[in-house]
């Protein structure tokens, strides 16, 4: 294993925490993707009635905690319009944080994730509060900065709410000292809407521009439209097919420009999401038939780090480590 003490350029960012080994958004997660190597607890933030942030990966959250089962809340179960889809369930707008802390974590992909189906129930949801106190606890402990990476979620339609994500979200950051050009454990701030990162810009914090692979997302990857994305963000977290597409047959290809006109343009790159199960990775990586069981993974990751990325998202931050590790090892 490497033996240099610095700190390596390519960043482990524990997506949902270790997700695929715990239920995601839970405490679990979280720390054990900081003790499986990660650098970064990576936390999607919703709001509640009362206008506190919780981790969800949505604002509906009927598929990630016991709320369907729940006969006290039958009542809350609705259809609301996010981003101009309708979605049906429960929301956590709907509930207080004292209602949501009586809700217990399940998970989200019983069927990919059956040993994370195992913990269903353990875990309670967690505040932005505790999930800072968390990184900053394992900071300490384990003697090497884990960051926060937040992301604020469909913050327009929390808006439409009258539940603005940005407000709560700079005070608590800088409650916790976590604002500013010093931080006192690493942060960066992530949405999807450019005029949610563009309100966070006070808290002199890095902003990290996502990008899916839906056609009106196209113009902001070429070299005019990262020059626009620069002037208010730091960083792009692209899809994974936008930095190495996979061909027809399901396996990774040739590198787009992608990374190279990023950093032309003073940009990090970050792309999401990497899974180890079969059912997720390239067809020449999966190994036997269970499409559930881990594959080739480290190759996956090879591939990218060889693609000049600055950081990963990841389910599983060990898998992420150890192909890290052997990248810098034989680089």
């Amino acid at each position: 294993m490497r033996r240099n003490k610095q700190a390596p350029r390519i960043k482990i960012i524990s997506h949902r925490g270790a997700s695929g080994h715990r239920p995601e958004h839970t405490m679990g997660s979280y720390e054990l993707g900081a003790r499986y190597g990660g650098d970064f607890i990576e936390v999607d933030l919703v709001a509640t009635k009362d206008g506190h942030l919780i981790a969800r990966h949505e604002s509906e959250i009927g598929h990630t905690t016991d709320v369907a089962g729940r006969p006290e809340f039958a009542d809350r179960r609705t259809t609301r319009t996010v981003d101009g889809r309708e979605v049906t369930g429960w929301f956590a707008q709907d509930f207080t944080l004292a209602e949501v802390k009586t809700l217990r974590a399940v998970e989200r992909v019983p069927d990919v994730r059956p040993d994370n189906a195992a913990l269903d129930g353990r875990f309670e949801i967690p505040t932005l509060g505790e999930i800072i106190e968390l990184a900053k606890k394992l900071t300490a402990e384990l003697g090497r900065p884990i960051g926060v990476y937040p992301e604020t979620k469909h913050p327009a339609h929390h808006v439409s709410a009258g539940l603005e994500l940005e407000p709560p979200l700079i005070a608590a950051l800088r409650e916790s000292g976590l604002a500013g050009p010093e931080p006192e454990v690493p942060v960066f701030l992530q949405s999807f809407e450019a005029e949610s990162l563009k309100k966070l810009r006070e808290l002199e914090l890095p902003l990290v521009q996502l990008m899916g692979t839906e056609e009106h997302w196209l113009p902001l990857t070429t070299p005019e439209g990262l020059a626009e994305v620069a002037a208010f963000a730091d960083a792009i977290g692209p899809a994974k097919a936008l930095v190495v597409p996979r061909d027809d047959n399901g396996d990774l290809g040739e590198p787009t420009s992608l990374v190279a006109d990023a950093h032309e343009a003073g940009l990090l790159v970050h792309p999401y999401t990497f899974r180890s199960e079969n059912t997720y990775l390239p067809t020449s990586l999966r190994s036997g038939t269970d499409p559930n069981a881990f594959g080739s993974f480290a190759a996956e990751y090879e591939a990218f780090f060889a693609a000049g990325v600055d950081g990963v998202f990841t389910d599983h931050s060990r898998h992420a480590f150890l192909a890290r590790e052997i990248f810098l090892e034989e680089g």
